[in-house]
């Protein structure tokens, strides 16, 4: 998925370093993650199918440093996914400067919303994992742990 505009850097998430804190990379990578959801039929009309996405790992690299109200724009992909596990990658840019901020990889999985257990995903959602997967070896996650 090409950089989409995200959002720009807010007052409450810039440090006393005056650079973005940590923590709201986070944010902003979440961000990133609800706006890919409707191009893999996740999301809202998910959620009404009784099923949701849990994140259980992530890793987060950091390139260069953003300030106060910098734009922020985010580029997404799939990098893996099973009947059950979806291995996403998202890069943070500076969407008017067009330089890489930071880069996240995120292992979500299937739950079913009323047990809270791990469910198998629905084969339309099977079908754009696969339409969006893309030929890129992850950094650091994989779909199951070593």
């Amino acid at each position: 998925m090409r950089a989409a505009a995200l959002c720009r850097v807010r007052p409450e998430w810039v440090d006393h370093y005056g650079h973005m804190n940590l923590a709201y990379y986070l944010v902003a990578f979440d961000l990133a993650t609800d706006a890919l959801w409707p191009s893999l039929n996740l999301g809202d009309g998910f959620r009404a199918r009784g099923l949701g996405t849990f994140a259980v790992e992530s890793w987060q690299g950091y390139v260069r440093e953003v300030v106060l109200d910098a734009p922020l724009s985010a580029e997404s992909a799939v990098l893996a996914f099973d009947a059950k596990r979806l291995l996403l990658r998202h890069r943070l840019f500076h969407a008017e400067e067009g330089w890489l901020s930071a880069e996240n990889e995120v292992l979500f999985l299937c739950v079913d919303l009323e047990t809270r257990r791990v469910a198998p995903w629905p084969e339309d959602v099977l079908a754009a994992f696969a339409a969006a997967r893309v030929e890129e070896a992850p950094k650091r996650l994989a779909l199951k742990r070593g």
